[in-house]
């Protein structure tokens, strides 16, 4: 594909969101199996649905587009995958792997945030404002997310991993 405007850029970067949340669609279950506590599987759980419904936004927006949201593989989500199940090979003590989850969960919340406001500003700029307010909806989610995790973790978990 060529790059040669903003909305072929846009496109590109929907391709690598949808990419990283199918992604999630399959690192989450993992996590959720590795987790001991609680409250972090529960909210683990919430937020696999929510991911789904993330995916079928980006199918959705890519559908008005004209543009198929597969094509691309993102390699960042990628990488960041692949640092938290390295925590979990590392069987450390389940407190710990909680605390350590969280933080692997995080890092890939602020990069969904990152990709997400992105694309809500190109949306708005190319005009697409229907779009803008459903990847502001997705972008929300992400945020609510992140503020849970650090909620448990100050609250509970890493006191517990201490």
């Amino acid at each position: 594909m060529e790059l040669d405007t903003l909305r072929d850029l846009y496109v590109v970067e929907l391709k690598d969101l949808y990419s990283a949340e199918k992604q999630m669609v399959q690192a989450l279950p993992k996590m959720i199996k590795a987790t001991k506590h609680h409250e972090l599987r529960a909210a683990f759980k919430t937020h696999l649905q929510q991911t789904v419904e993330h995916v079928k936004r980006l199918e959705l927006i890519c559908s008005e587009l004209g543009a198929t949201p597969r094509g691309k593989r993102c390699v960042g989500m990628a990488g960041l995958i692949e640092e938290g199940a390295e925590l979990i090979a590392r069987q450390p003590d389940d407190d710990v792997l909680d605390a350590g989850l969280i933080a692997a969960a995080q890092h890939i919340e602020h990069y969904e945030m990152a990709g997400y406001g992105t694309v809500r500003t190109y949306a708005r700029q190319l005009g697409y404002e229907s779009q803008a307010q459903l990847l502001q909806r997705t972008l929300d989610e992400e945020g609510e997310t992140d503020h849970l995790l650090t909620d448990l973790a100050e609250a509970r978990i890493n006191l517990e991993a201490e």
